[in-house]
C-alpha cells in the first residue's frame, strides 16, 4: 500500500497521475480479491457452513425479485397491455390487475422469482 498523500508537498500533475493511477490499480485489485473471497464465503454459507471472527458474523441476505417475462406477458395479455407496461414494470402490470385490466391469476402465473443472495456481516456486540 501506499503512505496518504501529504497535502503540504507539491506533486507536478505527473506524479498525481502516477499516484492516482497506483491507487486505481490497487482498488480494483483488492475489489476482485474481495468479490472472490465474498464468492467462496457465500458458496460456504449456502451449504450451511458458519463463519464469524471476534468482531463480525457473515450471514446470507437473499432478496426475491419478480419479473414477468416479456413474451409469455405479450402471448398471455397481448401487445396492446405489453406495450401499456413497457418493460413490464411489476408494479405497472399489479395496478392493471388491480385496476381489473388484467386477469391477476394469469398474471401470477407470469411471475418469476428471482433471488440473488449477498453477504452480509453482522457486528458482534460485546
Amino acid at each position: 500500500m501506499t503512505a496518504p498523500l501529504d497535502p503540504t508537498v507539491d506533486l507536478t500533475l505527473d506524479e498525481l497521475l502516477e499516484r492516482y493511477a497506483t491507487l486505481r490499480d490497487t482498488l480494483l485489485g483488492l475489489e476482485l480479491e474481495r468479490d472472490e473471497l465474498a464468492a467462496r464465503i457465500k458458496a460456504a454459507l449456502a451449504t450451511g457452513a458458519r463463519a464469524e471472527t471476534d468482531l463480525y458474523r457473515a450471514e446470507l441476505k437473499v432478496s426475491r425479485r419478480v419479473e414477468y417475462p416479456v413474451e409469455p406477458f405479450r402471448d398471455v395479455f397481448g401487445d396492446a397491455a405489453a406495450l401499456e407496461v413497457a418493460t413490464i414494470d411489476r408494479k405497472k402490470a399489479e395496478a392493471l390487475a388491480k385496476a381489473g385490466d388484467l386477469d391477476p391469476e394469469r398474471l401470477r402465473g407470469l411471475a418469476l422469482v428471482k433471488e440473488t443472495q449477498s453477504l452480509v456481516l453482522i457486528p458482534k456486540t460485546r
